[in-house]
């Protein structure tokens, strides 16, 4: 066996100084310390997320309810 360095970048591990024949088959070995640094890292540079909050128009909610009433609206035999 034989340890390579690397990096993981967009969730791909990239082997630094080293070339690997295709089909290689590898095992990577993260200590815990810097799973924990790459996770904190993550956090702190992740966009923030916005949220967006649409209200309904009353308008169009209910010119639609009366395009629907009235397709629906079939004639009786009285």
């Amino acid at each position: 066996m034989r340890a390579y360095k690397g990096i993981v970048e967009d969730g791909v591990v990239v082997l630094i100084g080293a070339r690997l024949p295709e089909g290689t088959v590898v095992t990577v070995t993260v200590g815990e310390t810097e799973l924990l640094r790459a996770r904190i890292t993550s956090a702190l540079k992740r966009p923030r997320k916005v949220r967006v909050r649409v209200k309904p128009t009353p308008g169009l909610a209910m010119s639609h309810l009366q395009l629907e009433g009235a397709a629906g609206h079939q004639p009786s035999d009285e």
